[in-house]
């Protein structure tokens, strides 16, 4: 169930809280290969499964970017602002993969609210998003996100 604030005010009242949770997702094959195609990037870790059985990891893998673009899918489930007029995705600060993401696996985001800062017309907002994959010991990415949500 997602942490619903209502304007930037009281988002405020969050920092330094962690947030919640998404629900798990399962990372397709086809997935994989979709984001392959879109970015180009056709290692064969990620997009040659009989090749990756052999690999380092004993299957394909999801691409880190892969895991990370799942933010703005997985947040709304985490974090609902309302008294807003609309919200960007700002960028990233640190990102970092210290686990893959097997094909096949399931994967949730977790997010701690680091910081609300004021903005013209409205605040920059700054959350450390942990992607987890179940019962796997070590997170899959771990990245400083910021949106910015506007009045």
């Amino acid at each position: 169930m997602a942490t619903t604030v209502n304007g930037i005010d009281e988002l405020k009242t969050h920092v330094g809280t962690h947030l919640g949770y998404s629900d798990y997702v399962e990372i397709t094959q086809e997935q994989v290969q979709l984001f392959a195609d879109a970015t180009g990037d056709q290692q064969w870790i990620h997009t040659d499964p009989e090749r990756a059985k052999a690999g380092p990891f004993g299957g394909p893998i999801a691409h880190g970017y892969l895991t990370l673009s799942l933010a703005p899918a997985l947040l709304p489930q985490i974090l609902q602002v309302g008294g807003i007029s609309m919200g960007v995705n700002y960028g990233c600060g640190k990102v970092r993969f210290p686990s893959p993401v097997p094909v096949g696996s399931k994967v949730r985001a977790g997010a701690e609210l680091v910081s609300v800062e004021d903005v013209a017309g409205g605040a920059q907002v700054t959350m450390s998003v942990t992607f987890e994959v179940e019962g796997a010991p070590k997170p899959s990415c771990v990245a400083e996100v910021i949106y910015r949500y506007y009045a």
